[in-house]
């Protein structure tokens, strides 16, 4: 099940309402990821105080382990990784695309599906969009994704070519139709969603959403970006797609990213937003913070009294000093990269949150400048 209620515009930005069968999102949003059944470092808990509505799951790893009999016996993943919230999970498709290695090699694609070794043990494996269609519905996630080729910028240091971008974005075509076949064929009760791609070539995207929005998803994603690209190319990709899908069903932005880029992202339409970034850096000593990046190794933090950031309402800054937080990452305690996961995810979420509220009061424009102006002031 999927019911999608536009509730106000500001220019291309979109204030929304997405049910699902565990639940209700509030559009726009970001969603933690949670690779193999759990947001790295964070209690569900945590995340349910931090208001996260909805976060991801990878088909390909869970596939991988802990495999489908232990997770077809608790029912699906929500039961399994204890998350009461809805969940989307991907299809494996930008996973076999890492694994192609810098040569390209690392996969054998055709038109049956690809063919790799798992990385987890060498066995030799095949996925199609058929067997995708068939892992997510035993994972039983709210929103399952289409299983897609996503098309490289470079191999071997060469830059795709718009020849080579079409191919891959007819041959994703082609699968999303078999993965909305099969899909129907296992009377699969969630939501089935297209992915756009068609590389950094406006042209092959305006092809690829309007050849998808005629199979009637549910909802649309634009994939293929953030695949190593400068960023003026994703950024160009990311204005041009959004606006091409139709306009009453969900848009989401896979893999994207900074602060700057959700915002921008809500300015060009998108509804839905996911990125490995708050809690990878956040292992790192990276912080995201209302008034631009903080570097927590940096030894000036040594002996600083004052939290993260002193706007911020998390459970880390409510407690804890940038001196604990750098003596906790010098030392590699476990605790650091879970309090850092914490506030990086807590900033995002309130960075959406804000969004929705400035949409809701016709004031985005607006606020979508302090933001730039807050978040170029720089950390004190």
């Amino acid at each position: 099940m999927l019911e999608f209620e536009l509730l106000k515009t500001e220019g291309l930005a979109r204030r929304g309402r997405l049910r699902l069968n565990h639940g209700v999102v509030q559009t726009p949003i970001f969603m933690p990821v949670g690779t193999y059944g759990t947001v790295k470092g964070v209690l569900p808990e945590s995340l349910e105080a931090m208001d996260a509505q909805i976060i991801l799951g990878n088909t390909f790893h869970l596939w991988l382990r802990p495999g489908l009999e232990v997770i077809q016996r608790f029912g699906g993943l929500h039961r399994f990784e204890g998350w009461r919230r809805p969940i989307l999970t991907d299809s494996g498709g930008f996973q076999v695309w890492s694994l192609a290695g810098a040569d390209g090699k690392g996969r054998k694609i055709s038109e049956e599906g690809v063919r790799f070794a798992s990385p987890v043990n060498g066995d030799k494996l095949l996925l199609t969009p058929e067997i995708s269609m068939q892992i997510q519905a035993v994972l039983d996630s709210d929103i399952v994704m289409q299983f897609d080729e996503c098309t490289p910028y470079q191999t071997a240091g060469r830059i795709t070519t718009e020849r080579e971008a079409r191919a891959s974005m007819e041959l994703s075509l082609r699968w999303a139709r078999r993965s909305r076949d099969e899909f129907a064929r296992l009377a699969n009760p969630n939501a089935l969603f297209g992915i756009v791609q068609g590389g950094m070539f406006e042209a092959l995207r305006a092809e690829s959403a309007s050849a998808l929005a005629e199979l009637e998803l549910p909802g649309y994603a634009v994939g293929g970006v953030s695949v190593g690209e400068p960023k003026e190319d994703m950024r160009r990709i990311m204005a041009h797609t959004p606006r091409l899908l139709p306009a009453h069903k969900p848009r989401y932005l896979m893999g994207v990213g900074t602060p700057e880029d959700l915002v921008e992202g809500v300015a060009c339409g998108v509804d839905l937003f996911d990125c490995v970034m708050p809690t990878r850096n956040a292992r790192n000593g990276h912080l995201f913070t209302r008034f631009g990046d903080l570097r927590l190794r940096n030894a000036r933090y040594r002996q600083d009294e004052r939290p993260l950031d002193e706007s911020c309402g998390c459970a880390t800054c409510a407690r804890f000093s940038r001196a604990y937080l750098h003596h906790l990452d010098r030392c590699g305690e476990m605790l650091g990269p879970m309090l850092a996961s914490i506030h990086n995810l807590h900033y995002y979420l309130q960075l959406m949150r804000e969004v929705r509220e400035a949409l809701d009061a016709g004031r985005f424009a607006a606020w979508r400048a302090q933001f730039h102006a807050d978040r170029a002031r720089g950390v004190d």
